[in-house]
């Protein structure tokens, strides 16, 4: 990541964390940026999801870690990261129309983690997130074992959690993500 590149990331950051402290009150960003500055990888996986439209910004502290917890937090599923099925799996199982990527991959390149389905909901609490959207999230293996995957979106002011074959793919599915850093 060239200097200029970062230090563009960090003034975003900073501006996002500003901005919207409500979703991590208490938190000081003297003390988000020195540990960023000791991060490197975790900035190369900032500049990604910031890229892909994610809008990462920290939402609390790691308890047991004390690691501050980024996540996306796009009004609507990153536009980046839509139109891929769950995993490789179901990707290579797809016999037309194979999308390029899916959900898991490109969650494992970016090096970051699937929201799991309590922090997808716990997200939701901090705003109205995938309104027009919907965005994969961590699936049971034994969800998973039988072909589906879930998905979570924001509809009639309720938060949803559904099953969708892995294998499918739409326009307006993509995934948050979640880095410790």
């Amino acid at each position: 990541m060239k200097a200029s590149e970062r230090d563009t990331l960090l003034q975003v950051l900073k501006v996002r964390f500003a901005q919207h402290m409500h979703r991590h009150a208490g938190l000081e960003w003297a003390d988000l940026r020195a540990r960023l500055d000791g991060a490197p990888n975790a900035l190369r996986s900032l500049h990604e999801m910031e890229a892909t439209g994610g809008e990462p910004d920290v939402i609390g502290r790691d308890e047991d870690s004390g690691r501050f917890v980024f996540c996306d937090c796009s009004a609507e599923s990153p536009a980046g990261r839509r139109s891929g099925c769950y995993d490789a799996e179901a990707r290579a199982a797809r016999k037309e129309h194979r999308p390029q990527s899916s959900a898991a991959e490109m969650a494992a390149a970016m090096g970051i983690e699937l929201l799991t389905e309590a922090q997808y909901r716990a997200l939701q609490q901090l705003g109205e997130f995938d309104t027009k959207t919907s965005s994969w999230i961590e699936t049971p293996a034994d969800v998973r074992a039988l072909g589906g995957a879930l998905f979570g979106d924001r509809r009639y002011g309720k938060v949803f959690v559904y099953h969708n074959g892995a294998q499918s793919y739409y326009a307006a599915r993509g995934f948050r993500g979640l880095l410790r850093v």
